[in-house]
């Protein structure tokens, strides 16, 4: 998959090209439908198929104050997007010269010129060009007086939740990683590195592992049942989001007990990724250290259960 930062790094000569324009943050079951589908119509005619998205995500320039967390940060929604084998991904910069452009000249300029389109396809409440103003049926219009087509999506629901990045963002924030993960087509991950400051050897030799600082959207507080790639290995796990209150003093982390260890190696730049398959219960301060650890010892028990249901269900 080729990625273009800007307008001007897509060769001249690249299409004809089908495309979708999103923000594709978290890359979903509904982002992968349509790409799925323009890829497919692409190699039916010959074109090259091509996401194109913004950097950064339109809401932080145009809201601010919004303090929007992103479900995938700019190199996950890569890697996410080259899954779907789409030729190609646009980042377009997301400044001022873009955020003024009207929705014709977004078609024209962009769409029909240097992309040479053949095909837009769309979910039906899709909306482009200066403070927003074109949406699907202004796309259509243009799409017949520029020579190219649209299609549009309609709404995708899967057991009646709608399938949208803003509802997998509610719903990661009330706990509900089990249900996010059924829209996502895939359990919710961050990825990070190991926290500083703690003491890492060449070999790392407690079953416990604290992220290094993450800017964007983690589930709430609490307690999940989870797996941890650290590097090239895999392992079953239990993760702790919060402020650990029995301890005093509020101090944020995200902090791993894996269940499988061995003693494995371990740099600052090893990359960590937690996948998040179950919320077990909120974080709870404790009357005392041992309370807690009994309650680790309850938690670990239960995460056993659930991975070797999973296990035996082969997923």
């Amino acid at each position: 998959m080729q990625v273009f930062h800007k307008l001007e790094g897509v060769p001249a000569n690249f299409g004809p090209t089908l495309v979708s324009v999103g923000n594709f943050d978290g890359v979903h079951r509904a982002h992968s439908h349509v790409l799925n589908e323009i890829v497919q119509r692409a190699r039916e005619q010959g074109a090259k198929s091509m996401a194109v998205s913004f950097e950064p995500h339109p809401t932080r320039i145009l809201r601010p104050d919004s303090g929007l967390k992103l479900l995938t940060p700019v190199p996950e929604k890569l890697r996410l997007l080259a899954t779907t084998r789409v030729d190609a991904v646009l980042l377009l910069p997301f400044a001022r010269d873009l955020s003024l452009m009207t929705p014709r000249q977004f078609a024209h300029d962009i769409l029909k010129e240097r992309l040479r389109v053949r095909e837009v396809h769309e979910g039906y409440n899709f909306r482009f060009g200066h403070k927003a103003e074109g949406d699907v049926n202004m796309l259509a219009e243009f799409g017949r007086e520029m020579g190219f087509e649209v299609k549009v999506y309609s709404e995708m629901r899967l057991r009646g939740e709608v399938v949208s990045s803003t509802h997998i963002r509610n719903l990661l924030s009330d706990g509900r990683v089990g249900r996010a993960r059924h829209l996502l087509g895939r359990s919710f991950s961050i990825l990070s590195t190991p926290g500083r400051g703690r003491g890492y050897g060449t070999k790392y030799t407690v079953p416990t592992i604290n992220l290094s600082r993450y800017e964007e959207l983690v589930p709430k507080d609490g307690v999940y049942i989870t797996r941890t790639e650290i590097g090239d290995e895999c392992f079953d796990s239990v993760t702790n989001i919060g402020n650990r209150p029995t301890f005093g003093e509020d101090s944020f982390a995200i902090e791993t007990h894996l269940l499988n260890f061995h003693p494995i190696d371990l740099a600052a730049e090893t990359p960590v990724e937690i996948s998040f398959l179950e919320r077990l219960r909120d974080e709870i301060k404790f009357s005392s250290v041992e309370a807690l650890r009994e309650q680790i010892g309850r938690d670990v028990s239960h995460a056993k259960r659930y991975l070797h249901l999973l296990e035996l269900a082969g997923k």
